[in-house]
């Protein structure tokens, strides 16, 4: 053991020479993390995210009212304000540098850390413009002032020359950035996606009125995007309210009319502006803001939105003499809404450099009261819509309720794999979750089919009675008492909603796995559909699959193949048989028309089969992943849900694109 320890190399020459002082910009260099948070995608996002944000603040001080953002070809983005423009004279510590160098090349240098050029400011630590400098392989700056314009260009935070004049510019002003990250730092591959800049520009628009934001992108960074346009102009005088309209579309609200507004704090070191809205299908978000940086961590602020609007409706159900109301919390009220918060403060304290939560002690107590006064006034002018959200709130309040109940219950109850297990399930012999799976399949024959293909020790078999309830379009009465939905529950053990405990599923893997035909997609979008509403973690965990089984099996001489579908089929055809001789094709009525070895070899065998996996939008990254779940929400209210006429427009849309011999009817 000893010669064990004494094998690592020794070095006791530890002294002053191994200290190193790292000056300028080098400290940014060698550890980016600790400014932008890493070096992946989102942390490359962000050096365009902190431009931004210096030139909304010179919109916010009422300086600039247009903003450009361009990405072009190779890797560059610009981004021009027409403000005031980056001062240009020497600066009075370093009178052989201009300002703007001393801005570009010194961490913590900048006129936002008194209220003297800014009453409120996203960018607070003044690293932000110096550190998009030292990771940018080359920057460009530019700057409109008193009708001269001049330029100082940068490589790797290091300025290639002086600041020059380079002409007159007298209908010009502010300032211009461009910029090309450095692939050295961030990796070659790493390029800017169009369609989260774009994003990123829509909703500074929407957070400030008074601005207005151009975007331009190269149409050929654009190849397979069809929603992100190659150039628009975003103006939004609604504010708040016009972003959770659009963010909305056509789903249904509990309330015909949303809770917006915009107040001044008390203090008159800012204001607030708020957009809530409580869709009846329940999949909400919390977004927020202060000084436009978005905080998708939240914080102190939120904590005022909470609490304000938990204590007025509180007060609103002792007002109509709603003896329950005192019982509901936030989440009661929260979960499921669509909720906007911008905030605009002095000098915001926020966790970290890239400011993803706001830590001011102060803004709950300068949000609080504001909001709740106005929140009553909104519950008590229409009486009808107070009581309506009042409802659905101890709805909420009962539901979590008994999920507590249940999860006190269940944990009185041994744990024991084979205990309260539904009838028809055909479990697997492994005790423990690690690489099991179940099929949940359509139907007895199909079940008794896939029982004989499976594993015995890795893969359990639930048959379902035909097409399950749609949980789109149920009520919640009808949802508890379906006889198919409890057995998945049961056989899942994991909770459902809120409740969902990825840790206590019973299985590594839930397959989807019906017939290759209309009825079977059919089938398969209620599971997707119910999975989505009730146990969306299922999904957001990657634990949710869909089986492909094959609809023809080709047959000639000694030769067998399966084809998916038509296309397929006809692809086999041309491809993988002898044109001399007939091939023998013959269509699978249903997976229980289906030989238990062929089930096993084309469909449930890990070695042969294909699964696709069920995803919402980016699951990789927090905005995106909201996003996706936003549209996902709209798509299955819109054809799942209770209203017939939104399905109708939906086929309507889309008639004339459907080709005849594609259906199936």
């Amino acid at each position: 053991m000893s010669d064990l320890f004494q094998s690592a190399p020794r070095n006791d020459d530890y002294s002053a020479k191994d200290i190193e002082v790292l000056e300028g910009l080098e400290p940014v260099r060698r550890r980016p993390g600790m400014y932008i948070g890493g070096t992946d995608e989102r942390a490359l996002h962000h050096l365009v995210a902190e431009l931004l944000d210096n030139a909304m603040d010179e919109a916010v001080a009422g300086h600039a009212n247009r903003i450009e953002l361009e990405l072009a070809a190779g890797n560059r983005v610009t981004i021009r304000d027409n403000g005031r423009g980056i001062p240009i004279d020497p600066h009075p510590r370093f009178p052989e540098k201009s300002a703007l160098e001393v801005i570009l090349t010194t961490l913590h240098s900048g006129a936002k850390f008194s209220q003297k050029a800014y009453q409120t400011a996203g960018g607070l630590h003044g690293v932000g413009l110096s550190v998009v400098n030292a990771l940018a392989t080359e920057l460009t700056v530019e700057v409109a002032r008193d009708k001269v314009l001049w330029q100082q260009r940068f490589r790797q935070g290091r300025p290639e020359g002086p600041l020059g004049k380079i002409g007159a510019a007298p209908n010009r002003r502010g300032t211009t950035v461009s910029f090309v990250p450095d692939g050295t730092i961030f990796g070659e591959s790493a390029h800017f996606q169009p369609a989260r800049l774009f994003r990123m520009a829509r909703a500074k628009a929407y957070l400030q009125r008074g601005v207005e934001i151009r975007w331009r992108c190269d149409p050929g960074l654009l190849a397979g995007d069809t929603r992100t346009p190659a150039e628009a102009t975003l103006h939004f005088p609604g504010g708040l309210a016009d972003f959770l309209a659009a963010t909305l579309g056509e789903r249904t609200t509990l309330t015909e009319a949303s809770f917006v507004g915009e107040t001044a704090l008390p203090d008159g070191s800012g204001k607030v502006e708020w957009a809530i809205a409580w869709p009846e299908d329940e999949e909400g978000f919390v977004s927020s803001y202060c000084n436009t940086v978005p905080t998708p961590d939240g914080g102190t602020h939120e904590q005022g939105l909470r609490g304000a609007l938990v204590r007025g409706l509180r007060s609103f159900g002792e007002l109509i003499g709603n003896r329950k109301s005192g019982s509901i919390t936030p989440d009661d009220l929260l979960g499921g809404a669509c909720a906007l918060l911008s905030l605009f403060i002095r000098d915001p304290q926020f966790q970290g450099q890239t400011k993803e939560r706001l830590a001011s002690a102060e803004a709950t107590r300068l949000i609080e009261p504001v909001l709740k006064d106005h929140f009553e006034h909104w519950l008590s002018a229409d009486r009808s819509r107070g009581e309506k959200l009042l409802q659905r709130t101890l709805e909420r309040a009962e539901d979590r309720q008994r999920r507590k109940q249940e999860k006190e219950q269940a944990r009185k109850t041994p744990t024991n794999r084979k205990l309260r297990l539904p009838g028809k399930l055909t479990d697997c012999s492994r005790n423990t979750p690690e690489g099991t799976e179940i099929f949940l399949v359509e139907g007895d024959s199909a079940g008794g089919s896939a029982k004989q293909a499976r594993n015995r020790e890795t893969q359990a078999v639930l048959p379902l009675r035909g097409k399950i309830l749609n949980v789109a379009s149920a009520s919640l009465e009808k949802l508890k008492a379906n006889q198919e939905i409890s057995d998945i529950l049961l056989a899942l053990g994991a909770g459902t909603r809120d409740g969902f405990d990825p840790g206590r599923l019973r299985y590594e893997r839930v397959i989807i796995m019906t017939d290759a035909d209309v009825d079977g997609a059919h089938i398969a979008s209620l599971l997707i559909t119910f999975f989505f509403r009730e146990m969306p973690g299922l999904i957001e965990a990657g634990r949710l699959f869909l089986a492909q089984p094959p609809l023809y099996r080709l047959s000639q001489g000694g030769k067998t193949l399966f084809a998916r579908d038509d296309a397929h089929k006809e692809e086999l055809l041309r491809t993988a048989f002898e044109k001399r001789g007939k091939v023998e094709v013959s269509r699978f009525k249903g997976l229980g028309e289906m030989p238990s070895a062929q089930l096993k070899t084309t469909t449930m065998d890990p070695a042969a089969r294909t699964l696709l996996r069920v995803v919402i939008g980016d699951s990789g990254e927090p905005e995106l992943a909201m996003e996706g779940r936003r549209e996902a929400a709209g798509l299955i209210e819109r054809l799942m849900g209770r209203r017939p006429e939104l399905r109708f427009a939906f086929i309507q849309e889309r008639a004339r694109t459907v080709e005849s011999e594609t259906l199936d009817v």
